[in-house]
This record gives C-alpha cells, structure tokens and sequence, in this order.
C-alpha cells in the first residue's frame, strides 16, 4: 500500500509572528519555517503504519516556493521514502488550486491513503482535506485521533463536538489528522543525513493542468487587540457589579 502525505511550510509553531508595517501580510524575514504541526501528525502517522507493514512506501507532496524542500527533507528524515515539490507562489495559492494539485499528484501516484493535517496554523482555513475528497469522489475521515486500516477499508474515529465518532471508508481514502492522533518524533542525526539522498522530484501546477491563481485575496493582517490588565475583586457583589456595569455581560 502507497501512502502519500501533503505537507505546508509555515513559520514555526514557537515563533511569534510579527505583522508588516503596511498590513499586508506577516513579515518572514529571518523567520524560522517549519512542517506545519498537523502535518507532522500526518507524517508520522504514515511512518507508525510503514512499520507496523500496512503501508510500502510514503511520498511526501509539498505545494509552495523552492524553499519547501526543506520540509520535504524533515519529513524524510522521519521515514517517508520520496518526496515531489510542487514550486508555486504562495501568494497565487488558495485551498481550491492547492487541492486541485493534490489531486494530480494523486492521479499520477496512485496513493491508497492520503494523509494531510486538518488544518494549517497560517491560515487556518481547514479546507483542502475536503475539498480534495469531492474533487476525487473519496471518502474522507476527517479530525482524526485514531487510525485502522484492515485490508481495504480503513476505520477513523474522528473527533466531533460532543464525542466521538467512527467512520468505516473503503480505500483509497482521505484522512486529516487531528492534534490527539499521535505525538510526532524526532528524527534521528542519521536519519537526517539519509534524507539528503533520498530522491526528490520537482514539479509545477501546470504539470498537473493546474493554473495557480486564486480569486482569494488579503485584504489585511492585524496583530490581536492587546487584552487589558485584570482587576482584583473584593467581594461577589462588587464582581456582581462590575460585570452588569463595566463588562455588561449579565
């Protein structure tokens, strides 16, 4: 069994984000990059089942500048065994052409599981998990926090509100991990080393009848609202008032 996982590049998850002056956009200068975390949970999830001798090979997909090899290369460095570069312009990629990428890729390799994380902590949009399962006509179990692949089916539990629940989907399958599915590892020093050999393939939308321009566009980016400093009570009424008269949420 192929698995083939979609990783994003994002600024690092300890890296706290500066706005540019103009509102455009965050400003990456100098900024740390790193495999989106709900990726990583993909990856490594397609390592646990490698191992366990359910899946053959994992291909590691990335769609975003050519600086992306990097991620493709950590992602290897944890076990995936190939890895293709889509080079795109960030900026011309919304969730529709990055699925529609995903899409040829997974029409060229034929992957009997696709896994992608559930959602990337740059935009947050959640999106592309789903709409790669409507443009193939696949089943999909998405927020995953437990995996079971036996014979062709696969069984994902998948957090919703309220619980939990199971899905049975038959292979080939879409699955978009969640942050309870499993704690990624480190790679190892020689593992590391080992990914800088290991082939990788570079490709363009077009490559895939894909045309990257997304009808999207930013209008602004601004820092949060500072929250204001609490307050200390002393005593329930005057919490009392204060939340009637200064917060005017009872």
């Amino acid at each position: 069994m192929k698995a083939l996982v979609a990783v994003k590049r994002v600024v690092d998850a300890n890296v706290k984000v500066r706005v540019k002056p103009d509102n455009s956009g965050v400003d990456l200068t100098n900024v740390k990059m790193s495999i989106n975390p709900f990726c990583e949970i993909a990856v490594e999830e397609a390592v646990r089942l490698k191992e366990k001798g359910t899946v053959s090979e994992i291909v590691v997909v990335s769609i975003g500048p050519k600086e992306a090899q990097e991620q493709i290369r950590s992602a290897m460095a944890l076990g995936a065994d190939r890895g293709i570069l889509v080079e795109a312009d960030d900026s011309q990629l919304g969730a529709l052409e990055v699925a529609k990428i995903l899409k040829g890729v997974v029409d060229a390799e034929q992957p009997q599981l696709i896994l992608l994380g559930k959602q990337a902590i740059d935009d947050d949009s959640n999106q592309v998990g789903q709409m790669l399962g409507a443009l193939l006509n696949a089943g999909q179990g998405t927020f995953a926090s437990e995996v079971k692949v036996e014979g062709d089916k696969v069984q994902v539990t998948r957090e919703i509100d309220g619980g939990l629940q199971t899905v049975e989907l038959s292979l080939p399958a879409i699955i978009t991990t969640d942050l309870r599915l499993n704690e990624p590892r480190y790679a190892a020093l020689p593992n590391i080393m080992k990914a800088r050999k290991k082939p990788l393939e570079t490709k363009t939308p077009a490559d895939f009848g894909v045309t990257a321009a997304t009808k999207l566009k930013t209008v602004k980016v601004e820092s949060p609202a500072e929250r204001k400093a609490g307050v200390q009570v002393k005593s329930v009424d005057e919490l009392v008032e204060k939340l009637k008269n200064e917060a005017k949420v009872i």
